[in-house]
């Protein structure tokens, strides 16, 4: 094996670093006591999907939540549900299902009836 010598490290050295892809992050948001995904759903979807298709290496996350609406149970069933809607509609637009991870939030803590409670959160590039 030969050694690179000093001038042979500078320039390694000096080659451009591989940047880390920036993670990115897609909401898309359901109605009261839906896991229906509507065509503004299904669009946020197909970005999240070419985004991941794009970035072949970074992982996939998909963390359903709900509203307070209704009891623990239902809402932790249906964050699980809209985390795997959401999941099906990124495999179906070319995502390795493998690639993805699914959470479950069940109900969080915005206002009782908010929008914002009634989502699943597309992560790319997340740890």
């Amino acid at each position: 094996m030969r050694c690179l010598g000093v001038l042979g490290l500078l320039c390694l050295l000096a080659l451009p670093a591989q940047a880390a892809t920036p993670a990115r992050r897609f909401v898309v948001f359901f109605q009261d006591w839906s896991a229906a995904i509507d065509p503004s759903a299904r669009a946020v979807i197909a970005r999240a999907a070419a985004w991941a298709k794009a970035h072949p290496h970074e992982r996939v996350s998909v963390t359903g939540a709900a509203d307070r609406v209704g009891g623990n149970r239902a809402n932790r069933l249906l964050s699980e549900l809209r985390a795997q809607v959401v999941t099906d509609r990124l495999t179906t637009d070319g995502v390795a299902e493998r690639r993805v991870r699914q959470n479950a939030l069940g109900a969080v803590g915005y206002e009782k009836k908010s929008q914002m409670s009634r989502r699943a959160i597309i992560s790319v590039g997340a740890p």
